[in-house]
């Protein structure tokens, strides 16, 4: 058996205008659950275990995890407990900033 020929466009061929400038797409940035639970415990008085967990429909456990992950990272993390609630928050820069500069001068 022989395979038949498949036509090919010749390489000299003109491809148009669209084809000679490649025009780049902008994607918004990708929000992934890392980047929601950093925004969540960077708002002001942060944010409670139960409403971490609601936001990232992640359990406890993974929770918890993720925020070993972020001091790991560097950052400082506060947590609190009002009643019954766990109430987590990112330290702010701003103290740390004016500590900074006290040990300069």
């Amino acid at each position: 058996m022989t395979r038949a020929k498949t036509k090919t466009r010749p390489a000299t061929e003109d491809k148009g205008p669209e084809s000679a400038v490649a025009v780049p797409t902008s994607k918004p940035p990708r929000q992934t659950k890392a980047a929601l639970l950093r925004a969540k415990l960077s708002e002001p008085g942060g944010a409670s275990l139960a409403a971490l967990i609601e936001a990232t429909g992640w359990q406890a456990h993974t929770l918890r995890a993720a925020l070993s992950g972020l001091r790991k990272e560097g950052l400082t993390l506060t947590r609190r407990r009002e009643g019954e609630d766990t109430i987590y928050a990112i330290e702010s820069a701003g103290g740390e900033a004016s500590l900074s500069i006290e040990g300069v001068a």
